[in-house]
C-alpha cells in the first residue's frame, strides 16, 4: 500500500508509552498476577508486610511498576531502538489509513446529505482501559460504540503475521477499516437493534448467529471503504487485495477453530468462516454500494 508522506488523522490518542491508557492505571495480567502471588503471600501474615503490600499496590495505581524493580513488567513495549522505529512505523502507518477512512466515510456521508463523524483510534501496547471495561492485548483490535473509540495493541499485527500467516500491509489496512465498518454500524443504529434482537434470541447459538451478520457486514464496508479509496488515493499495490483476502480467511471463525482445537463447531461462530469473510469483503470491494453489504436479509 502506498501511504507514505501522506495525511496521517488527528484522531489518534496514543498511549504505548503511558501505565495502562489514561490515569496511569490497568489492571494486572492473570499472568502478573500468578508471577506476584508467590512473593506476596508470606507478606500477607504479618502488619509489617501489609504495608509493604498496601504500599506497593498506591505505587502502582499511580503510575509505577514495582515489577520493574526485579525485572518482573506487564508491558509489551518495544526496548531496542530498532524495535521502536518499527512501532512507530506502525503507528504512523495506522493512522495514515484512519486519515483515509475518514476521507472516504465523509465522502459517502456527504453524498447521502449527511456528515460523518470519525471515530477515534487508540494505539496502546499491554492493556488499558476502554469505555467497553478493561481492554487487553490478548482481545485483538475492537470497537467500543459506547465511547465510539478503536482500540489498536500494535502487538496484534505481530501475531497476526506470525501466528496465522497474514502478513503484509494491508492486511493491517483490512483489520482497522474492519473497525471502521463496527463505527459506521453504530452510526446506522445497526449495534443498537441486533443487542435487542440478542435478548429476544434463545440460545447462544441464535446470538451467535446474529453477531456473525454483524461482523460479515463489517466486512464488507471494508470492502466498500478500499474500493472508494483506490478511487480517490490510488493507494493499492500488487497484492494488496491478496494481503486482505489472506487476512480474511487467517482470521475465520472456522480457520481458527481447527489451528487451536483441531475441530469445527459451527454453533459457535461470531465472526462467521474463512470463506465468508473473504467472499463479503469482496462484495463491498467490487460494487463499492453499501446496499450490498446487508447481511442480515435472508
Amino acid at each position: 500500500m502506498k501511504w507514505r508522506d501522506r495525511k496521517q488523522s488527528s484522531n489518534v490518542e496514543d498511549r504505548r508509552s503511558s501505565s495502562g491508557g489514561a490515569g496511569g492505571f490497568k489492571m494486572p495480567s492473570l499472568q502478573t498476577l500468578l508471577f506476584i502471588y508467590p512473593l506476596v503471600k508470606p507478606l500477607l501474615k504479618s502488619k509489617f508486610g501489609l504495608l509493604i503490600v498496601a504500599a506497593g499496590a498506591v505505587a502502582y495505581i499511580s503510575g509505577f511498576n514495582p515489577l520493574s524493580i526485579i525485572g518482573g513488567s506487564s508491558q509489551n513495549t518495544p526496548t531496542t531502538k530498532e524495535q521502536l522505529a518499527k512501532d512507530n512505523e506502525e503507528a504512523a502507518f495506522m493512522s495514515t489509513v484512519l486519515a483515509d477512512t475518514e476521507d472516504v466515510w465523509s465522502a459517502i456521508y456527504r453524498n447521502s446529505g449527511y456528515t460523518y463523524k470519525p471515530p477515534k483510534m487508540v494505539l496502546y501496547r499491554g492493556s488499558t482501559r476502554s469505555g467497553c471495561g478493561y481492554a487487553d492485548a490478548q482481545m485483538g483490535p475492537f470497537y467500543c460504540p459506547n465511547d465510539q473509540k478503536i482500540y489498536v495493541d500494535l502487538g496484534f499485527f505481530d501475531e497476526l503475521k506470525n501466528r496465522f500467516g497474514a502478513t503484509g500491509d494491508f492486511a493491517q489496512a483490512y483489520v482497522l477499516a474492519h473497525e471502521v465498518g463496527h463505527h459506521i454500524q453504530n452510526l446506522q443504529g445497526t449495534l443498537e437493534q441486533v443487542e435487542m434482537a440478542k435478548q429476544r434470541s434463545y440460545g447462544k447459538a441464535g446470538q451467535n448467529a446474529l453477531q456473525v451478520k454483524v461482523e460479515l457486514q463489517a466486512d464488507c464496508y471494508a470492502g466498500v471503504w478500499t474500493h472508494h479509496a483506490q478511487k480517490m488515493k490510488n493507494m493499492l499495490e500488487r497484492g494488496d487485495i491478496d494481503e486482505a483476502l489472506n487476512a480474511a480467511s487467517a482470521i475465520g471463525d472456522d480457520h481458527i477453530q481447527k489451528q487451536t482445537t483441531g475441530y469445527v463447531m459451527p454453533d459457535s461462530f461470531t465472526h462467521g468462516s474463512s470463506k465468508q469473510r473473504m467472499e463479503w469483503f469482496y462484495k463491498g470491494l467490487k460494487s463499492g454500494d453499501l446496499r450490498s453489504c446487508d447481511t442480515f436479509s435472508g
